[in-house]
């Protein structure tokens, strides 16, 4: 027997214009009409009618004009995620396994990288994809190690940049550089002079981020074994906020050595940690069903093209 609402829902989708989706997306990226119009190939007019649709479509204004410029309403808010989401599977399904040309592809590729990671690699990663296929875009994001695993699974995201994330069978994984952990203080701070030792290390006050696997498992949880435990003064959500902070007061933080000495901050200081710590693999993630895919192939070799610059 057919059920009543499951038709609605049906009738409902097939009055839907899916193109207004790619329409809203560029929207809600640009927040301006004719930048939007321009960057999908519309008309002016043709974009401002589209929004309107929109706005009918969702009972919501979507953006709304301020002094600063279209902002989204927090209903787009709630929609950009999702929406990318969305047209990221829609776009690796229709894509199946046709040939890529990266030179004519406009493929949108989801790739999980944390703020430190993309510092270190975007720059290396663009230069590579700019040169080769001008017309391909990349959408950044970041998840907590748990988060990446699900979005592997559930086709969310191409690729991941992650260490030590535990996943199933489903998903592969490959070795990009080797990494270790270093303490980070500013050049004045009383510990910078001298050896740094555990007792030194545990008396000071500390800079943790929240959502580094790295942090835990490489410090804390060796800590832990000896009964010890780090005094946390502040805890982060991006590792791009511990220079700054750590530069400007007597907190210390421990962190990846690739990005402490990538940092360039004249004045920090690393030194090493006053206690055996295991170094550790940057890996690159995807999902066995994109393993034989000539575009996910084709992006998972760039990235590992990248990552050379950091390699012994």
């Amino acid at each position: 027997m057919r059920n009543p609402a499951d038709e609605s829902v049906m009738t409902n989708l097939r009055s839907i214009d899916l193109n207004l989706l790619v329409v809203l997306d560029a929207l809600l990226r640009e927040r301006h009409v004719t930048r939007a119009a321009r960057q999908i190939g519309l008309s002016q007019p043709a974009m401002s009618s589209a929004l309107a649709r929109l706005r009918h479509l969702f009972d919501d204004e979507l953006l709304v004009r301020t002094a600063a410029g279209m902002q989204p309403t927090p209903r787009a808010e709630a929609l950009m995620e999702p929406l990318r989401q969305l047209l990221g599977q829609v776009e690796r399904l229709l894509q199946g396994d046709h040939a890529f040309d990266a030179k004519t592809s406009s493929r949108r590729f989801v790739v999980r990288l944390s703020d430190f990671l993309g510092t270190l690699l975007l720059p290396l990663l663009m230069d590579r994809i700019g040169l080769a296929a001008p017309h391909v875009f990349l959408d950044v994001v970041h998840l907590s190690p748990l988060q990446t695993c699900d979005a592997l699974e559930r086709n969310e995201i191409d690729v991941a940049v992650s260490m030590g994330l535990e996943h199933s069978a489903t998903i592969h994984q490959q070795k990009l550089f080797r990494d270790h952990m270093v303490c980070i203080m500013r050049r004045a701070h009383p510990l910078a002079k001298g050896k740094l030792t555990l007792e030194r290390f545990l008396e000071a006050r500390h800079l943790k981020v929240s959502m580094s696997p790295s942090d835990i498992r490489f410090v804390d949880d060796v800590l832990a074994q000896a009964n010890g435990r780090r005094d946390i003064a502040l805890n982060v959500p991006h590792w791009l906020l511990v220079p700054q902070v750590v530069a400007s007061t007597d907190c210390i933080a421990v962190m990846p050595e690739t990005f402490a000495s990538a940092i360039k901050e004249q004045t920090l200081v690393q030194r090493p940690l006053p206690f055996a710590s295991q170094p550790f693999d940057w890996c690159l993630y995807w999902h066995r069903r994109h393993q034989d895919d000539p575009a996910n192939r084709w992006l998972r070799e760039r990235i590992i093209e990248a990552c050379r610059a950091y390699r012994p």
